[in-house]
């Protein structure tokens, strides 16, 4: 349960008690104050009102449920808004894919080769620049959301036997988008780099992302 929807799920609580109170109050007194014209008891006409004061409270709030919990997230977004990744079993040059909020993520340990070719690029050259060092947290590891910038669609570069591309990195057969070790557009349709997640390095070996 998030804090606001706490927070809203308590506001209204506090509204129905302090109707209820307040209308309770004004009630009894009306009715010290003035004498039943049908000799109703006025402890059974009090409990009358309450009664119905209740009912009508739990109608509404009933009523305002489904909407309250509607604003709170749905248990699998909370569940992936973020993640943990060992990176411990990848070997230099091995790339994995990881779920990040139902999108696939491009984690590459990359070769020294990789990191000098995502470095030496002139970005005069770049449809959208961006240096290696800032796209990076350590230059060993490339962290990218896998998605095509043109379509949304998933480029090829995972596995050893995929289709890379013309710069190495990765490659988009839908229409033809090429990616260096960078993850930054270099040929093709797409307008932008592959994006990068939000994630931090947790310990050595381990990343957590989201």
């Amino acid at each position: 349960m998030t804090i606001s929807y706490s927070i809203l799920l308590l506001l209204v609580l506090g509204i129905f008690v302090f109707c209820y109170l307040v209308a309770t109050k004004v009630w009894i007194q009306v009715d010290k104050e003035k004498k039943d014209s049908d000799n109703t008891p006025k402890n059974r006409r009090d409990f009358l009102y309450i009664s119905s004061m209740s009912i009508g409270g739990l109608g509404v709030a009933t009523f305002m449920w489904p909407f309250i919990k509607s604003m709170n997230p749905a248990e699998d977004t909370l569940a992936l808004g973020s993640t943990e990744v060992d990176l411990s079993q990848i070997d230099i040059g091995q790339s994995i894919t990881v779920k990040w909020r139902g999108k696939p993520v491009f984690i590459k340990r990359r070769t020294e080769e990789e990191i000098l070719e995502a470095k030496n690029v002139d970005l005069n050259s770049l449809r959208d620049p961006a240096a290696d060092e800032d796209r990076v947290q350590n230059p060993e590891w490339l962290v990218l959301e896998g998605v095509c910038t043109h379509l949304g669609c998933v480029p090829l570069g995972q596995k050893m036997s995929d289709i890379k591309g013309e710069y190495k990195g990765w490659f988009c057969p839908c229409h033809g988008s090429h990616y260096d070790t960078s993850g930054r557009i270099r040929k093709g349709p797409a307008p932008e780099n592959l994006a990068i997640p939000p994630y931090r390095f947790i310990s050595d070996s381990v990343i957590k992302i989201g």
